[in-house]
């Protein structure tokens, strides 16, 4: 009974861990808080631009849009689940967080993670049908098809680091409780563990691999017939027109796998957290900011779309 209470004493628990953000003179701080709440504003209110964009224009009522307008509702709740917390940080506010609000805000920046990857294979896998078989396309991929692929993308995203998140809530962490990152990540939590982190490494790793190489070989093979149909159209023309129906999401697969796969896709997660911070800014920030103007510039139809709306305003 004796070491029942002594065991708070012997074996603490830290329930507060304290985000080290991105150390440095106040007014570098300022310029990078200024940088981000830019970024971070500019992300909304393009996103949510797509999506009215989408939903007030009847010709872009499509799959291919549908899912587009998920990407969209995603980012903004991606960006939104570690942004607000960093900038935060580069106020001065408290750097502190809940054990609780800590796994909280892992989970859902890796569930709307894992989410992104499904969505991107199943949009590649979209653009394969629609290049690839043209006169099927409308038939095979209609709204019923479309709702259940977008929907399982969500759940599997989320379901999936459920498993992470629970083997999280029984390491031990004894001190010290100080993350170097700015919002809680799989590897902070690895590297502040004095328990066995056996298992989280291994099973963030599988993950990793399922999700992440799972996706990319969807995306890869959906790409690889769409490469050999276009090139088997006969006129330029229509190459030309094929191509740039899936330009602007290879784009967005290309920046998105790049940073990810080197992130995450590694048997260790005790490797360069300054590194992991630099890329996981491109990932959290950049990318949900660069998705809405790559399809935007890229993409004619959605620029005839803007064009119409900002007329009749």
């Amino acid at each position: 009974m004796g070491k029942e209470n002594e065991e708070p004493y012997n074996e603490t628990r830290v329930m507060e861990f304290i985000l080290l953000g991105f150390p440095s003179s106040w007014y570098l701080q300022m310029f990078v808080f200024m940088l981000f709440l830019i970024m971070y504003i500019m992300t909304l209110l393009g996103n949510l631009s797509i999506i009215v964009l989408v939903i007030a224009n009847r010709h872009l009522h499509t799959p291919m849009y549908f899912f587009l307008c998920n990407l969209s509702f995603l980012e903004i709740w991606y960006t939104t689940a570690a942004i607000p917390k960093t900038l935060a940080l580069f106020l001065g506010k408290s750097r502190s967080i809940s054990f609780t609000g800590c796994i909280l805000q892992m989970y859902f920046v890796f569930a709307f993670g894992c989410t992104e990857y499904f969505l991107l294979s199943v949009m590649a896998y979209d653009r394969y049908l629609a290049i690839c078989y043209p006169l099927h396309y409308s038939t095979i991929m209609d709204i019923h098809l479309s709702s259940k692929l977008a929907g399982s993308s969500w759940l599997s995203g989320f379901l999936i680091i459920f498993i992470p998140a629970f083997l999280i809530t029984r390491l031990t962490f004894c001190g010290p409780n100080v993350i170097n990152h700015f919002y809680c990540n799989i590897d902070s939590w690895i590297v502040l563990s004095c328990s066995d982190t056996h298992d989280i490494e291994m099973a963030a790793f599988v993950i990793s691999v399922i999700v992440i190489l799972g996706s990319c070989v969807i995306t890869l093979l959906s790409y690889m017939y769409i490469i050999s149909t276009i090139l088997r159209i006969p006129s330029a023309k229509g190459q030309q027109k094929a191509f740039s129906t899936c330009s602007s999401h290879l784009a967005v697969v290309i920046i998105w796998y790049g940073a990810t796969i080197f992130l995450y896709v590694k048997p260790s997660k005790q490797t360069s957290l300054e590194m992991t911070k630099i890329v996981n800014i491109l990932n959290t920030i950049v990318t949900p900011l660069l998705n809405p103007f790559i399809y935007t510039l890229r993409n004619k139809e959605v620029k005839e779309a803007l064009r119409n709306s900002l007329h009749l305003g």
